[in-house]
């Protein structure tokens, strides 16, 4: 009696938040949820966004990791397009009740999920729906995935593509991984035929031949090309685009990447680990036709790839709006002093990050091999400022992750030229899932007793005025918005 009496209760809520209720599930769940009773049922016509992922509906007994072709995949695919209309037979074409979202998540297979297509097809040619969602998944992932299987999927995709145009002229939102096109300007074909997109991203990508692609596209906000092969990118007339994503350009000497017309570009992300060949890169170069408020660099603890500039007016122009600064994966032991260059370029800087830590699950460990892969072993790059008595009055905060003893004397430095530094906080060497069952390169240099940690705070304030609170933290206390910015 009782139980049945909270089910009335709950059933009881209003409309809304129900439906409110139900939008929070994915969509397996949120359709056994509408056969508990006439009330439930009545909501699925009601959701405002429907999330439907092939993860979800892979056979009982086979886990996403381990899911196989044939029959296996046949099944699952099947499951997205039943899933989907099903969903969509309930609302009606032309009701008050808009899809906000509607998300699609399915595996390329060598028959081509065409099905998939036309249901969402029909559900845009009848149904009120504000953003359409592609993810297009592939069996294996980067290890396992040879350059022939790349090849087959780029294949798979293309025809996919030219049987369901309708589709991909509304979409809002696409990201394919692991395909490689045969014609090298299919990246610009799915530029001019997805006219409505916000978001399009790439994870290990590309086309066989590589050519400079100058991308247009009159409503891209967010870019992401992560161990891409298309050649060089140049973005050329981007004017809504706000974040760009660009990660890890071996088969390059420069960074194949320019910015043009983004006149409302924030946020950059840029990641490579540089080897020997690599140029290094001058900022002031390639950024000086942007705004950049929030930038991230990625060095994957290899060959610090950042040219150190002395302040010019372009450089002033390139830096004068930013706010963040993310340094990731600076190698152990590297010297951080040419980390000043930025401080000094960025009179506006808020918050400066940095992580500085060996992955040795990720980094060629073997001596030889990294002499052949032309790996560089040098301690990062010298830069001396020439201003000796630089003050700069916007900085509140200093981040770094990974703090050792040895980092004292750079957050000494970075104290006393930030005179309104308000919080320094030292996070511990995080743990790697698959770093830990291997020896650490060097041993932890962090302060773990309140004596030591006392000391410390003294070797970096000593003869400094400077009201800035220093916290030496672990990682089980860090805050959403410091977690936000590990790289």
């Amino acid at each position: 009696m009782q139980k049945r009496s909270r089910e009335d209760r709950l059933s009881a809520l209003p409309g809304d938040i129900l439906v409110s209720i139900l939008d929070r599930l994915d969509v397996r769940d949120a359709a056994r949820t509408c056969i508990l009773s006439r009330r439930w049922s009545g909501l699925s016509a009601e959701l405002s966004r429907l999330v439907i992922s092939a993860k979800d509906f892979v056979p009982e007994g086979v886990s996403t990791a381990n899911i196989s072709g044939g029959d296996d995949l046949v099944r699952t695919n099947a499951a997205v397009v039943e899933a989907t209309k099903s969903m969509l037979a309930r609302r009606d074409p032309g009701g008050r009740h808009t899809v906000r979202l509607l998300s699609t998540e399915f595996y390329l297979s060598d028959d081509v999920p065409i099905s998939i297509g036309h249901a969402i097809g029909n559900a845009m040619a009848t149904h009120k729906i504000e953003k359409a969602e592609f993810t297009v998944l592939t069996l294996k992932e980067r290890k396992q995935c040879r350059l022939e299987d790349r090849v087959n999927y780029g294949a798979w995709f293309v025809s996919f593509f030219y049987a369901c145009l309708d589709v991909f002229t509304g979409l809002t939102r696409l990201s394919l991984e692991y395909l490689m096109f045969s014609k090298s300007n299919f990246l610009s074909k799915i530029l001019a035929t997805c006219k409505q997109l916000k978001y399009l991203g790439f994870l290990s990508c590309g086309t066989k031949s590589m050519i400079t692609h100058q991308v247009e596209h009159a409503q891209l906000s967010e870019l992401s090309m992560v161990k891409c092969h298309f050649g060089k990118v140049e973005l050329k007339w981007v004017p809504r685009l706000t974040r760009t994503d660009f990660a890890f350009w071996r088969s390059f000497e420069e960074i194949p990447l320019s910015f043009g017309h983004v006149p409302l570009l924030e946020v950059v992300s840029l990641e490579n680990a540089a080897l020997s060949w690599h140029k290094m890169i001058k900022l002031s170069t390639l950024l000086c036709e942007t705004s950049v408020r929030d930038l991230m660099l990625g060095f994957r603890c290899e060959k610090i790839w950042v040219q150190p500039e002395s302040l010019t007016k372009r450089l002033a122009s390139a830096f004068n709006r930013l706010r963040i600064v993310n340094l990731g994966h600076i190698r152990e032991g590297y010297d951080l002093t040419w980390t000043m260059f930025i401080l000094e370029a960025a009179p506006s800087l808020e918050e400066f990050y940095m992580t500085v830590i060996d992955h040795p699950c990720e980094m060629q460990m073997d001596k030889d091999k990294r002499r052949e892969g032309l790996y560089i072993e040098e301690k990062g790059v010298e830069w001396e400022s020439p201003t000796s008595n630089f003050k700069h009055h916007r900085l509140t905060k200093l981040i770094i992750f990974c703090f050792e003893s040895y980092m004292a004397s750079h957050v000494r430095r970075v104290m006393n030229a930030a005179v309104n530094l308000k919080y320094v906080y030292l996070y511990r060497r995080l743990s790697c899932e698959k770093c830990k069952h291997m020896k650490p390169l060097k041993p932890i240099m962090f302060p773990r007793s309140k004596k030591h940690r006392c000391s410390m705070r003294k070797l970096m304030t000593q003869c400094i005025e400077s009201g800035a609170r220093i916290h030496f933290l672990d990682f089980s206390v860090m805050s959403d918005d410091h977690k936000a910015r590990l790289p």
